[in-house]
């Protein structure tokens, strides 16, 4: 693993659950820092902006601050501003990301140009969903900051934006552009925001298609956590397989010190 310059971790599931840090999450990511590594936490949260994020983290004990923290919601205002200009923007999101989307005119009444899907929540109900369809049916552009099905909660696994992405393409006749992972311009990102080649990156995820398999797609290590959302079942019927498998965010300074003969860990 001598070439890893920098590494890229999912937040969710990887290093917190419901906000409580994982066991020895902290203490790896202090040596990952020691050791002169580069660290970009790339995630699909959708309820907090970059600095909420890295407040709570820092409150948590992780040595990160908001340049470290890049969001789906950044990611989304970037490509709004590029490919749609101007566009009035509905945005169905639990949370308030707003402080992230510079640039981005967002609309509460009337038709929109875009209508743009954060994360699930209580705000995903009947009322919002059908509003959403009806924009789609009038000719109204699809953008998602993510499609993930499901996240870890202290509670067990909930619904995410994904469960309801997918009746909405198909009752629309539509097809959504993604803006956060595993879209390949997210990955794009990170890297250019780290200043590093692919080959000398490494991505830490606990999502085998979105994290993991998607940024091997762009040519980034993989390293996939039996934690957060992480099922047997979801690993064995994957598209792909994860370069390395660890128990935890735990085991990562180890997998980085120790030799390595390029022989994936299962």
């Amino acid at each position: 693993m001598e070439r890893i310059r920098a590494v890229l971790v999912d937040i969710d599931g990887v290093l917190t659950v419901s906000w409580k840090a994982l066991p020895g999450a902290v203490p790896a990511m202090e040596q990952l820092r020691a050791a002169g590594l580069r660290v970009a936490l790339v995630t699909n949260n959708t309820s907090r902006t970059r600095a909420a994020l890295a407040s709570r983290l820092a409150g948590l004990g992780f040595p990160i601050a908001a340049g470290d923290v890049l969001t789906a919601p950044a990611a989304t205002a970037a490509y709004l501003r590029e490919h749609f200009p101007g566009a009035r923007c509905l945005l169905l999101n639990s949370g308030d990301v707003r402080d992230d989307l510079p640039g981005v005119t967002l609309v509460e009444g009337g038709d929109a140009d875009v209508v743009v899907l954060g994360g699930a929540g209580p705000e995903f109900g009947y009322e919002a969903l059908n509003r959403v369809f009806r924009q789609l049916q009038r000719g109204a552009r699809l953008v998602s900051m993510h499609r993930n099905l499901y996240w870890r909660t202290e509670g067990g696994l909930d619904l995410d934006t994904g469960a309801f992405l997918e009746g909405l393409e198909k009752a629309a006749r539509t097809e959504a552009e993604v803006t956060g992972k595993p879209a390949p311009a997210f990955f794009e990102i990170a890297l250019a925001h780290l200043d590093v080649d692919a080959s000398e990156a490494l991505m830490v995820g606990d999502d085998i298609e979105s994290d993991v398999l998607a940024a091997q797609r762009s040519g980034i290590t993989g390293v996939l956590v039996r934690t957060g959302k992480y099922l047997p079942e979801t690993h064995h019927a994957a598209s792909g397989t994860p370069d390395h498998v660890l128990d935890s965010f735990a085991d990562l300074p180890a997998l980085l010190t120790a030799g390595n003969d390029g022989t994936p860990r299962h």
